[in-house]
Order: C-alpha cells, then structure tokens, then sequence
C-alpha cells in the first residue's frame, strides 16, 4: 500500500523521534547491564536517607580557628560535594568548629577523604632530594651515584609513574619527563642526597638568590631531612607547609623525601581545574589527568619558574607540586612553560582524578580535618511522603486526561499519548543523568515534575485551539493543521522560553533543595519542546488524512458545523467558504 506524500514528511519525523526513544533506553539498559548504572532514578536524603559525617578541625600545635575560616570551609564543601552533580547534600556547623555534612546514600572512601583535605596545591623549586629509606648519617665526600626519582602522581593508588603529557596546546617539553620510583637503595653511597655536594654547599650565610638556590639548604634544613620518617604518618602530618619558606616533605608514595625551595605557584592562581583522558594525536590513551588553567598571576609564575629550572642540574631543574604538605608530582622542566596550562598524570583513576580537580577547582580548605564520626541518617520525608506526591500528580494528570477527552473528543487522545511520551522521556533523561552527574531526585525535584503536567498540557492546547480556530475561519482541516501550527509555534517557543529562563534563574541564585524543583523544571520544559516538535505537530498531520479527522466526524474534536462553521462549502485552494459570513458579508456591501 502506498504512503500518501502528505505524510512522508510527519511520519519521517515521527521515525526520528521513536528512534531517539529507542536509543535512550538503549544506552540506559547498556549502562544498568554493563556499567555502575541503575534502573530507577536516585533519591534524595529527603526521600531514601543517607550518611551524617561531622567533621573536626585537624590543628597543629598552637593553631586556633576563627569564625570566618568556618564559613569559609562550609562554602568550600558544599561546593565539593554538589561539584558532581545537583546532590543535595546539606553541610552545617556544629560546636565551636565542627561541621556536619548529610549525604544522600552511602558514600565511598575517597568522596569522605576529599572532604577532610585541605587540598591547598603549591609549586615549589626542587633542591636536595633522596630516598625515604632510613638512611645513615650522610657522609661529605661520598659521590652519589642515584639518579632523582619523581614520584608517582595520585590521591587513591600513590604507585605508577608520573608524566606531565601535554593536552589541547600545552606545549610538549614535559612529555619526556617520565620516571618511576626507584627500589630502595643498597649502600650508603646511594641514599644520601642527591643535590648535596662539595661542588653545590651554599657558603655559610649566602643570601639566596632565588627560590632555586642551594642557599636555602642549612645545616638545620638537612637535619630534619636526615630525621624525617616518611613511614611515620605522624611525622608526616607534623609538616608545616609554610610557602615563605623552604620544607623538607615526604612523597605522596613514600618512597623518597625532598627539600623544596619556598613556594612560587599557589593554588589560588589556578584559574580552572578538570580531569580527562589523556589524548595522543587525536586518539586517547586512557590515562586520567588533571587539567590545570592558571590565571595571570598564575601563568606569569609558572612560565618564570619553568624559565629559570630548565638550565639547572638535576635535581634542582625539577618542580616539586605538593598537595597537603606532600609532593604528588616532580616533574623536569625542559623548557618555558608560558602557555597558562599544566597536567598532573600518574595512576589516576577516572574518580580519584575529578575528585583532585573538584578539590582545586573549588579551593583549598583553611584547614584540614578528621572524621569524627559517620552515622546512617533515615529520611527526613520518606516514602509516606513521596507516596502522597505521586498520588497528587497522578490526580492531576487524570484531570487533565478528562478534560482533553470533554473538551477535545478523540483529538483529547493526542494530549495523552503525548503526556505519556513526555513522562516515557522524562524517567529515561532523569535516570541516565542519576548515573552521570549524581543527580538526585528530591520532594522538590517531584514537586518541578507535577508542576511540568500543566506546562506540557498547555503547549497540546495551544495547538489544537489554533487548529480549530483555522477550521471555524473555512479552512480545510490538513491546511488548517499546518497554518494553526505555524501561528502556535512561536507562542509555545515563547512560553517555554520563559518558563527555562525563570527556572534557570532561580537554579542560579537558589540553594539547597530549590535547585532540585528548578532542575526540573529546566528538563521537563526542553521534553516539552522536542515532544511537541517531534511527535504532536507530526501525529496530528498524519491524522488529517484520515477519514475520521479529515472529514471531521462529530467524535473527532474538529467537526465544523460543532465548531461554529455552519453551512461549509469548498472554495478552492484548501478553503471552504460558510454560507452565513457570505451573505453577511454581501449584506454589508448593498
């Protein structure tokens, strides 16, 4: 049988659209199958409950907090942990300096780590470096003969090796700067310090010229060097970092120890921070990174420091990146870096390296915490409650359904296939994006989704009183289908237009679970667009050749002479003309 050549059109359109369907329930039963995917929407702490951490301030000796470092970290946490996503977490104080976070569901180790880390990231001049073995006293005359290690990059797994690859126009000369962690040294000779010589000693009392000079190496400086046991995490966590001066630090692997000049590149000239595959001549290689964008300041520090180390020995031509007092990079400098971008690669996993760059990205801490304690919370509404939400939008989805079905007859079925639709995309769009970006579905997501029921009913009635304007003013139905969807199109685009530029603004400048209602909101209004677009305007062309619609049958919602248009008679060109408006019009004229 052949396809009328009026519905080619509609029905490729139509074809599209089921074809997007398919593909987005695909992709979601590929991941729920495959990957970490589930099948349902995530819920809020509102709804399923969660995890209540309290966090304490982790001081250091004589160390006090005020009131502002407080609200400073509740800022930067709730940053954190809504980074990946709208999450709905909720974080408050407690106590003197206590800070209480509420997570939805069950949170892993390293979402819990990332909220204790200070993350305050500086670049500091390599000077002496050498094993983190213990190690005997070193000896003046001794030739070392090891070579400067780089440790390895990482927050989760500190083991791999470290590179400093290039990414989008970073420039290439760090690329080759690759090491591993060498085995523990197996004479005296090879665990001294690498950069401590007769040829390299500072004079005693040498101003230094920089943040590269050996000047800076006291004798007090390669005694603590010489005391410090990384295998001791107290030892570690006793560090202070102060970036005015030299420190002598761990690797974040604990397989060698540094003594670095004062910091010249601070965290707070990081512009942007973001984690990615590496890319190699177009292709990916499938190691993680993190992305780092300096801002002026920022870009002018690096390009001097990398400027100034490319023509040092070793190991003082290598930079050491300490993040929380430890050194998680210490790559060569093999030429001016002054392009504003750096990477930080090592054995990162896809979470451990965005929850490196969500912590730089959002700022450093002004101080470090411990976990206290971790408690299992119970929702604050629970199912009673979602119950109750989903039996008012049930309510009103049955009130809209009837109202389609009085007012509009058979054409009231068009409104609820395409309610249906809208609610088929609606879960799929809600669901995948549970599982990419940690959206949580809240009362007040629920609420924007009940809300989403009158908005997407309004762009159907729109339409179809367009349309049977056009068939009360003489025209056929298939010409009056495409002249009422012109005239319609515009207001629904403006409608719907409103509706998202009112949602995104409140999403912007709201807090807490008001985002969730605006999410919502913001999603359900473009379903409502690509729905209408896609499979109302198309349906209802195909329907107006049918006899029942075309001919407009009284059951249709669309029959003339119900309308107002008595007395129809064709004039030609897809118009009819009403016998009553002629002789009207002909009694006007005489």
């Amino acid at each position: 049988m052949a396809i009328n050549p009026h519905n080619r059109g509609p029905l490729r359109t139509l074809s599209v659209f089921v074809l997007l369907i398919v593909g987005l329930y695909g992709l979601l039963g590929a991941v729920s199958t495959w990957g970490t995917a589930q099948r349902t929407p995530k819920l809020g702490l509102d709804l399923s409950g969660g995890t209540q951490l309290i966090l304490t301030p982790k001081l250091v000796g004589k160390q006090v907090i005020n009131q502002g470092q407080v609200t400073k970290a509740v800022d930067i946490i709730r940053a954190r942990v809504n980074g990946s996503g709208v999450t709905e977490a909720e974080v408050s104080t407690q106590g003197v300096g206590d800070i209480v976070v509420s997570l939805p569901g069950t949170p892993d180790a390293a979402t819990i780590a990332s909220l204790q880390k200070s993350s305050q990231l500086r670049m500091r001049a390599v000077l002496v470096t050498g094993s983190a073995a213990p190690i005997p006293a070193p000896t003046p005359t001794g030739t070392p003969t090891s070579t400067p290690t780089t440790p390895a990059t990482s927050t989760a797994k500190p083991t791999g090796t470290t590179t400093t690859a290039p990414k989008s126009g970073f420039p290439a000369a760090l690329s080759a700067a690759t090491t591993a962690p060498t085995a523990a040294p197996t004479s005296a000779a090879t665990t001294a310090p690498t950069a401590i010589s007769p040829t390299t000693a500072p004079k005693p009392g040498a101003k230094p010229a920089n943040a590269s000079d050996p000047a800076w190496v006291t004798p007090q400086l390669q005694a603590e060097f010489v005391a410090l046991n990384c295998a001791n995490p107290k030892s570690v966590e006793a560090i202070v970092d102060d970036p005015a001066k030299p420190m002598v630090t761990c690797s974040s692997n604990g397989l060698e120890k540094f003594i670095l000049g004062p910091a010249e590149v601070n965290g707070d000239q990081i512009a942007n921070a973001s984690s990615d595959q590496q890319s190699l001549q177009g292709g990916s290689t499938g190691v993680w990174e993190v992305l780092l964008n300096f801002n002026g300041a920022g870009t002018t520090s690096f390009c001097n420091v990398t400027s100034r180390l490319v023509s040092l020995p070793s190991p003082r031509n290598q930079f050491g990146i300490v993040l929380d007092n430890q050194v998680i990079s210490a790559p060569v400098a093999q030429a001016s870096l002054c392009a504003g971008t750096a990477s930080i690669t090592g054995s990162f996993t896809a979470a451990s390296a965005k929850a490196l760059a969500d912590q730089l990205k959002y700022g450093a801490l002004p101080m470090s915490f411990t976990l206290q304690t971790a408690d299992q919370i119970s929702p604050t509404l629970g199912g009673d409650q979602l119950t109750r939400g989903l039996l008012a939008g049930g309510i009103g989805l049955l009130l809209v359904v009837a109202y389609s079905l009085f007012q509009y007859r058979a054409l009231g079925f068009v409104t609820i296939s395409s309610l249906l639709i809208a609610a088929l995309l609606t879960y799929g769009v809600v669901t995948l994006f549970s599982w990419s970006q940690n959206y949580r579905l809240t009362m007040a997501g629920v609420t924007g989704l009940i809300v989403s029921i009158g908005i997407v009913a309004d762009s159907f009635i729109l339409y179809f009183e367009r349309v049977r304007d056009e068939v009360r003013d003489g025209r056929a139905l298939r010409a009056a289908v495409e002249t009422g969807w012109g005239r319609a199109r515009r207001t629904i685009l403006i409608s719907d237009g409103v509706n998202f530029l009112a949602a995104a603004v409140l999403y912007t400048l709201a807090a807490s679970n008001v985002r969730g209602f605006a999410f919502t909101l913001m999603l359900t209004t473009i379903i409502d667009i690509v729905v209408v677009m896609l499979f109302t305007h198309p349906l209802l062309s195909v329907l107006a050749t049918t006899k029942f619609f075309g001919q407009g049958h009284k059951w249709s919602g669309l029959d003339p002479e119900r309308l107002g248009a008595k007395n129809v008679t064709y004039a030609g060109r897809g118009r009819v003309t009403i016998a009553a408006r002629r002789a009207a019009a002909e009694g006007n004229q005489s």
